[in-house]
């Protein structure tokens, strides 16, 4: 999630590290899609930073939901074309899996309620 909640981890052995690393990597990206916007007239859609074991590449992925945050943190025998490639069919299955939001809701009382609401109180109370 783009606030760095947690909404789904695989591989990490503690949830501390989850938790600091979705916040860490809601930062980045926060701060990466404002230097886009500065420098490219629009935000930086992902980043790929490599260390000297691992790297790491973040990226957004739109659902009917909303927008979600990717952090995928691979070894250095993985080339980050593979990642991307995995990134883009997991936006693709989680775009298919996330149901559109509704557009039209209810009323959550009726029209009349208040009035009805008000005559059946004053007939409970012998004022009508």
């Amino acid at each position: 999630h783009p606030s760095g909640q947690v909404m789904a981890q695989h591989g990490f052995a503690r949830a501390v590290d989850v938790m600091s690393a979705c916040a860490l990597a809601a930062a980045i990206h926060a701060s990466s899609a404002e230097l886009g916007r500065t420098l490219d007239g629009r935000a930086f859609r992902e980043l790929h930073h490599a260390g000297l074991e691992r790297g790491i590449y973040l990226t957004d992925a739109e659902t009917p939901r909303g927008r979600f945050l990717l952090l995928a943190v691979f070894d250095g025998a993985t080339s980050l074309g593979i990642v991307r490639l995995y990134a883009e069919e997991f936006e693709s299955a989680l775009a298919a899996a996330a149901p559109a939001v509704p557009v039209e809701h209810e009323p959550a009382l009726a029209t009349n309620f208040e009035r009805d609401l008000n005559r059946n109180l004053a007939a409970l109370f012998g004022r009508a």
